[in-house]
């Protein structure tokens, strides 16, 4: 059980590899939208983020409802755009401390990560 849970996390995490993918949960923490406001939010084509709700929606982060002939989205679990904002909060510390010269990339040589620090700093 353990590695499935595992195995569906990471295809999470790739869903979420996607700038355009994020602002949508981002969109959605504050309720439904139809694909259509969330397109002219993410300024892109309908097209375009119906293959990205698709995807969200298929993989089970996103659920929708049908009125009329409109199809409102939202997000699935409301822990999931929790995770979403930890990981934005924590990057935003990142941000800072790196704008403070405060971030060593020291720690992500030791834990075995030197590919992501050498990465970091190009």
């Amino acid at each position: 059980m353990k590695k499935k849970i595992l195995e569906y996390q990471a295809e999470v995490c790739k869903t979420f590899s996607n700038y355009k993918r994020l602002e949508v949960i981002t969109l959605l923490q504050d309720g439904e939208l139809t694909a259509s406001e969330i397109a002219a939010a993410l300024e892109t084509t309908k097209a375009n983020t119906s293959q990205h709700l698709g995807l969200m929606r298929m993989r089970g982060l996103l659920k929708t409802r049908r009125e009329g002939t409109s199809i409102y989205y939202r997000i699935a679990n409301d822990k999931l755009a929790h995770a979403c904002h930890l990981m934005r909060d924590a990057l935003a510390q990142i941000t800072e401390s790196d704008e403070e010269g405060q971030h060593d990339a020291r720690p992500l040589q030791r834990s075995g990560y030197q590919g992501m620090a050498k990465g970091a700093e190009s």
